[in-house]
């Protein structure tokens, strides 16, 4: 049953993987697995780390710069990656980030900031890729990292919300159109798992009250994503595309 969700052999773009979050947890768990990861981020020095983490461990790995909202960052890493690792298998466009602040204080510099990374980077990297499995021509997987805040309201962070809920919608269209080319796109739908980005919001009392409020009272670990990863970017989920798992300790379905 296993070999259901073999990905060894395969190469695998990760971006977002440079933070002590949920990008380094997949790059982990795939290299682990046997495949070959591309590690992508703008912070060339935390990559180059990783890299050398999963080499000593007998994994393969590549670090590769990538700015997810520069569309010129996002051509050429993907070349290199390419050039590095050979023909891309597999995407997960992980790459994120978030501001917490009121609606009405919201400035354009910080929409802006959020939508370009959450939102653009994630249709920069998947076009990109799928223009590349196109030309190859066997297709491939990419799993977008949506969240439940694109299914769910949270006040205080609506930027991030939008960009994500857009994620979910650009999913679909994505699977939609590249269907016919053997490309599967797939979205992850997490509830709050600590990482870099939200471990202050976590910790504050205002993020403690909110874990109460989940149906499993407690946040996800980071090895809890990595079922529904593997299901989705291996042979496993090879009849899925359009899809959104959510993630998230039944948060989603709490009661009101």
């Amino acid at each position: 049953m296993d070999k259901l969700f073999d990905v060894s052999g395969r190469t695998v773009l990760v971006t977002g993987a440079s933070s002590a979050g949920l990008g380094r947890q997949f790059a982990l768990t795939l290299a682990g697995r046997g495949a070959t990861v591309v590690l992508a981020a703008r912070r060339e020095s935390a990559l180059r780390e990783l890299a050398a983490e999963i080499e000593k461990a007998g994994g393969k790995a590549h670090a590769v710069r990538i700015d997810v909202t520069d569309l010129g960052s996002v051509k050429a890493g993907v070349a290199e990656a390419v050039r590095l690792a050979g023909p891309i298998d597999g995407l997960i466009n992980n790459s994120g980030t978030a501001e917490r602040v009121p609606l009405l204080e919201q400035t354009e510099e910080s929409w802006d900031r959020v939508l370009d990374t959450n939102l653009k980077g994630v249709w920069a990297v998947g076009a990109e890729v799928a223009r590349h499995m196109v030309d190859q021509g066997k297709g491939g997987s990419i799993v977008n990292i949506a969240s439940l805040l694109g299914l769910r309201q949270a006040p205080g962070i609506t930027a991030y919300a939008v960009s994500k809920a857009a994620v979910v919608q650009l999913t679909k269209q994505m699977a939609l159109e590249w269907a016919r080319y053997g490309i599967r796109v797939n979205a992850i739908a997490p509830g709050y798992f600590e990482t870099d980005m939200n471990r202050k919001f976590l910790n504050s009392d205002l993020g403690k009250e909110m874990v109460k409020r989940v149906p499993m009272r407690r946040t996800g670990t980071h090895d809890e994503l990595v079922g529904a990863m593997l299901l989705l970017i291996s042979e496993a989920g090879s009849y899925m595309t359009g899809s959104i798992i959510s993630v998230d300790g039944g948060h989603a379905v709490n009661a009101v």
